[in-house]
């Protein structure tokens, strides 16, 4: 599952238009046209898409979630640190913050899809990469978290 994927599905689950994600874009810091934004979504074969999203342009787009879901700092420039490391951990952290669910709603919306998570196992994929109890989420929790998502935003 690459950023392209991720981001057709979260559009997909949360009913989210298109102009709407231009807008998230530009206020993570990118500015992104919506023919641009459009080739993001145009598949050129199975794991090819026309216009390729890196990991540093997703980041920001999911900052620019979480900015128009939560606001901005009054009075400071926001500055969001880029992770690296496993897409799908970063992911999962981040659309946690930007529609403040809590690990008990994570797990609904994973138990939703059909896939079962101890709170342990939750709390080890959100973990900082370099903790002792950090673990690498896979594709499968992701896509069954954004298929649990959709039960309640579509």
């Amino acid at each position: 599952m690459n950023n392209n994927d991720r981001l057709t599905r979260l559009r997909y689950a949360l009913d989210i238009k298109d102009n709407d994600m231009v807008e998230l874009f530009s206020l993570g810091g990118v500015t992104v046209t919506k023919e641009e934004y459009l080739s993001m979504l145009n598949k050129i074969d199975d794991d090819l898409y026309e216009n390729m999203l890196e990991d540093e342009m997703f980041e920001r787009f999911l900052n620019g979630m979480i900015i128009s879901q939560r606001g901005k700092k009054d009075d400071e420039k926001v500055v969001y640190e880029l992770h690296e490391g496993n897409a799908n951990n970063v992911f999962l952290k981040k659309i946690k913050i930007a529609l403040s669910l809590t690990t008990d709603d994570m797990l609904h919306y994973l138990d939703e899809a059909g896939v079962s998570v101890s709170k342990s196992e939750l709390s080890a994929f959100l973990r900082k990469e370099g903790h002792r109890n950090y673990k690498v989420c896979g594709d499968n929790y992701t896509r069954h978290f954004l298929k649990g998502l959709m039960t309640d935003y579509r």
